[in-house]
């Protein structure tokens, strides 16, 4: 089989909410499964945290030794992407996919080792957490103060084939660290400070029991059968579109967030678009001009197409762009750090709502400042 016509490896993700939970524990207890049914197994890369029985189960599975990359006069061990791929296992086992890789390695993220792995044909079984989602980077700041620095895209967990909640009360799992089978004395302390608190447990739990479903029910959809054109049973239907209007402003990185996460709950496409005064956005400053850069890039990313519009009425460029392009809804954020631009973000939001007849717009709140708990219930 060529390399061209070699089916692509499945993906199956063991999700949870926290460290300590049972991840690694379930994806290694199936790899021994695996293994007595005759499947060929091996794995990648395993993390054990010193959890003694987790540890004992990687006993009796073959282990692909780790590459040493150095980095500023020292050295560190990563997973060896291309010795799996020599050794071209059926399926192969790869703890902490939003890992980052050390500087210096062939790709900067687990994760894209993995599709690695995927595109030569190997299966690949993995973990991780849902605060490591890209778009709930500033939920989980917001509620938690913690904010989490190794994420990974929405669409990536979207491609997994399978994704498995691991589940425990976050009752058990204080337990647990109690315990000391999640971490060392030290380290508990400090995680009791952060994650490790029940409110916080509790929130976090909710948010990958939504992902795991939302998972499910994103598979169903796509196996239920089409509908068939002009059916008279079938009522209208218009094809949901959105559009983030970005800037260089902070915000603008909460604003993508949450426009990929709506856009991926509505299966709908996403746009992202800024508007400039000139061609060559002389305009801004050089600080400015290399935050917007980074803005648009980091929607590019998320596979967020994006634009940069030239038009000197901010509010009629978007919105005309918008009605060209199938827009159904548009996001929108006010810069909350420059008061004194306050009364022209207003009168920029109320023009563009006026003209975007037909359309919902959605103001976005900004959640990089932490202040006070947000109102669920109120807050965009």
């Amino acid at each position: 089989m060529t390399e061209s016509t070699r089916p692509r490896g499945r993906l199956k993700v063991f999700l949870g909410y926290a460290a300590g939970v049972g991840k690694t524990y379930q994806m290694l207890t199936e790899a021994h499964e695996l293994q007595r049914n005759g499947v060929d197994v091996v794995i990648g890369y395993f993390e054990p945290h010193s959890r003694q029985d987790t540890i004992a189960l990687a006993d009796g599975l073959e282990t692909v030794p780790r590459t040493s990359v150095e980095y500023r006069g020292s050295r560190f061990e990563e997973m060896d992407t291309d010795a799996i791929l020599r050794r071209h296992p059926h399926v192969a086992i790869v703890d902490e996919f939003p890992h980052t890789n050390v500087p210096g390695s062939a790709r900067p993220k687990r994760w894209e080792d993995v599709r690695v792995l995927l595109d030569a044909g190997i299966d690949v079984v993995t973990t991780m957490n849902v605060q490591h989602l890209e778009s709930l980077n500033d939920q989980i700041w917001q509620s938690t103060g913690v904010r989490v620095r190794e994420t990974i895209p929405d669409w990536v967990l979207k491609q997994a084939d399978e994704v498995v909640m691991v589940d425990l009360t976050p009752r058990a799992l204080l337990n647990r660290l109690a315990r000391g089978v999640v971490y060392p004395p030290d380290r508990a302390r400090a995680a009791l400070e952060n994650f490790f608190k029940e409110s916080t447990l509790v929130a976090l739990r909710e948010l990958a029991m939504r992902q795991a479903a939302y998972a499910v029910e994103t598979r169903l959809s796509d196996d239920e059968p089409a509908e068939i054109p002009g059916d008279p049973a079938a009522g209208p239907e218009r094809a949901e579109r959105l559009m983030l209007i970005v800037g260089p402003d902070p915000s603008s990185a909460a604003l993508i967030r949450r426009g990929r996460r709506v856009a991926d709950h509505l299966r709908a496409e996403c746009l992202a678009v800024y508007v400039s005064a000139t061609s060559d956005l002389r305009h801004l400053a050089d600080d400015e001009r290399q935050r917007l850069e980074r803005h648009l890039n980091f929607a590019r990313g998320l596979q967020i197409e994006a634009r940069v519009l030239q038009g000197r009425d901010v509010a009629e460029t978007a919105v005309g762009f918008a009605r060209l392009h199938g827009v159904t809804q548009i996001f929108v954020t006010r810069d909350r750090k420059r008061v004194a631009r306050f009364w022209f973000d207003h009168w920029l939001v109320e023009r563009i709502v006026n003209r975007a007849r037909g359309m919902q717009v959605t103001i976005v709140a900004d959640r990089s400042i932490r202040t006070q708990p947000p109102d669920r219930a109120n807050r965009a």
